[in-house]
């Protein structure tokens, strides 16, 4: 170890530093501990020795001292892992010496974009100080950010101009660095040659994206004109030396520490979104940039954090990037709620018109990823048909089967299928196995009808007028109460017999699959069934249907009682003591006199 590292080493403190990346916890006189970064676990068996200065993890045997801890955290060699030690504990560097002139060049090129990306940053601040700036900070102010806040983001304004930032950072760099800097843009000509470099951004707004260390490496700009001539709404800034898109969390830098406070992550979609919310008090919030998560951003968010609150944008994009980042998150084993604002607002909109109390009882109120994803699949395929809770039950089981924890997963089926309605034995079933199995998919084959089916579509498959009694009382239930036979795979055949006008019955039903339902019912009849047969299939059918409300009432029941929502408690209360009331009169009825 040369002498500048020794001299790092002994002025560092292994315990501050570690805490820069995971939360620790004090667990003696000179250890702590914390869960391991290294691999997988929900216990910690991750200790660092104050006194002697050392890391070791019980569950992995990963071992080291200050300077292997970052190395592999970082991803970077050993005297890149001294220099980063050196800067968090503000000791001066020597004069670096490089193993090739290659990477002499690489490493003076990522300063100069980095003094680049800084420069551009106060530039801009100018600018929107500046007369130019008026509209901007208008508009600013019209989003509810004060000087203050402005300041705190270092915020800026990009004037109409081609030239006015390149000329000003030309002083400052030559034409090479500026391209790779990816603040400027150039045309290619037919002939494969380049035209002038010219500012990227203009007549925008400009937001500094900084990496985990506070240094800005990228932009993102939003235009403050309308119309098909504004161009895209937010332009960012294009993969560089510095910046990957899916390697960097917005705000990061800032809420690194409250995350590790707060014992969770809130992660919102929009940069916007999460600069209102962090200026409003919620420190612990970063955003994606309006993508789903990366398992490169999954790695640097479990440094600092497994549990994590997500309140994407209620859109259709945001709830796709929403469905994405749970799924990739979900299988690395993190703990996840689910935010959702009324009326479909965004967090930052919430807040505005709210007010962050109201935003921060939303937070609270967060919904298991479970309960969240249960209730897009029922808005997404609507409908008691058994069509569509396949679809709902195959829209969940991707998710359900990233679920690492065999018993989570079976739970999760569970609760699907209770709040989807799947009554069926035969749908609950293949829910379950395919849950147990971590399956993608079910594949529901030609349904095996009940004998409650096979009265039913019996009976309205009469042309006997002396079983028209029995005709008659099924068709009257299906047109009074349909909600009670739409869970049953015959539904659509039991539908087009009740109101048939062909003398055949076959006829009636033009769905392949649901006549071969009604041919198998009508192939195993001796007669057709009389009315007190038709009485107690109606019975049972509507036995069935008040048991699914049932169930549906007593998981809003638990999850009125877990918000603490009293007067919701009492609504479905009431509502079951009549369900309770409607079962036992059901019991006691008696089949009409043929």
């Amino acid at each position: 170890m040369s002498d500048f590292a020794q001299t790092v080493k002994q002025q560092a403190n292994i315990v501050e530093i570690i805490e820069g990346y995971i939360r620790l916890r004090k667990a003696g006189a000179a250890n702590y501990s914390g869960l391991c970064p290294f691999h997988k676990e929900k216990s910690p068996s991750f200790s660092v020795h104050a006194v002697r200065q050392f890391y070791h993890c019980f569950g992995c045997g990963a071992s080291g001292d200050v300077f292997t801890f970052v190395t592999k955290m970082e991803n970077v060699s050993f005297p890149e892992a001294v220099r980063i030690v050196a800067q968090k504990c503000g000791i001066p560097l020597p004069k670096k010496e490089y193993s090739s002139p290659e990477e002499a060049a690489e490493a003076r090129l990522r300063r100069k974009l980095l003094d680049l990306h800084d420069a551009a940053t106060a530039w801009f601040e100018e600018q929107l100080n500046g007369p130019e700036g008026a509209v901007a900070r208008e508009y600013l102010a019209g989003r509810g950010l004060d000087p203050e806040g402005i300041k705190t983001f270092r915020i800026g304004y990009a004037p109409d101009s081609f030239n006015a930032l390149r000329d000003y950072l030309s002083k400052q760099a030559d034409a090479e660095a500026l391209r790779a800097s990816g603040l400027f843009s150039q045309k290619e000509h037919e002939d494969g040659t380049h035209g002038p470099l010219y500012d990227r951004f203009r007549k925008r707004v400009t937001f500094p994206i900084a990496n985990e260390g506070g240094r800005i490496i990228a932009f993102t700009a939003r235009t403050l004109e309308t119309g098909e001539k504004a161009g895209p709404k937010y332009i960012n800034s294009p993969e560089t030396q510095l910046y990957s898109k899916g390697q960097v969390l917005f705000n990061l830098d800032k809420a690194k520490a409250a995350i590790r406070q707060a014992g969770f992550a809130l992660l919102v979609e929009g940069q916007m979104d999460s600069i209102s919310v962090y200026l409003r008090g919620i420190r612990n919030v970063i955003a994606t940039s309006g993508t789903a998560f990366t398992e490169m951003q999954v790695n640097i968010l479990r440094r600092h954090t497994t549990q994590l609150a997500v309140n994407f944008d209620p859109d259709a994009a945001g709830a796709n990037a929403a469905e994405k980042s749970i799924a990739l998150l979900t299988e690395e084993g993190f703990d996840l709620k689910i935010v959702t604002l009324e009326d479909g607002l965004d967090p930052d909109r919430y807040i505005r018109e709210r007010g962050i109390d109201a935003y921060k009882r939303a937070i609270m109120g967060s919904r298991r990823q479970a309960d969240y994803l249960i209730e897009r699949a029922r808005q997404l395929f609507p409908g008691a048909s058994a069509e569509q809770k396949v679809k709902a039950m195959n829209f969940l089981l991707p998710h359900i089967r990233r679920i690492p924890q065999k018993l989570i997963r079976d739970q999760f089926a569970a609760d699907a299928a209770q709040k989807l309605g799947i009554d069926s034995v035969v749908l609950r079933e293949e829910l379950r196995q395919a849950a147990l199995k971590r399956r993608d998919h079910v594949e529901v084959k030609a349904s095996v009808i009940t004998e409650v089916e096979r009265v039913l579509l019996r009976a309205l498959a009469v042309v006997d007028p002396e079983f028209e009694p029995s005709r008659r009382l099924a068709a009257q239930a299906l047109a009074e109460q349909p909600a009670w036979f739409e869970g049953l795979p015959s539904f659509p055949a039991l539908q087009a017999l009740a109101v048939r006008n062909a003398a055949d019955p076959i006829e009636a039903v033009e769905d392949d699959g649901q006549r071969a339902l009604l041919a198998v019912a009508l192939l195993g009849e001796t007669q057709p069934p009389g009315v007190a047969e038709v009485f107690s299939a109606l019975q049972e059918i509507q036995e069935r249907a008040i048991e699914v409300r049932l169930r549906g009432i007593r998981a809003q029941f638990a999850e009125a009682e877990r918000r603490g929502d009293h007067a919701e408690v009492a609504v479905l209360m009431q509502q079951k003591i009549e369900l309770d009331q409607a079962l036992r009169k059901l019991h006691q009825q008696r089949p009409p006199e043929e």
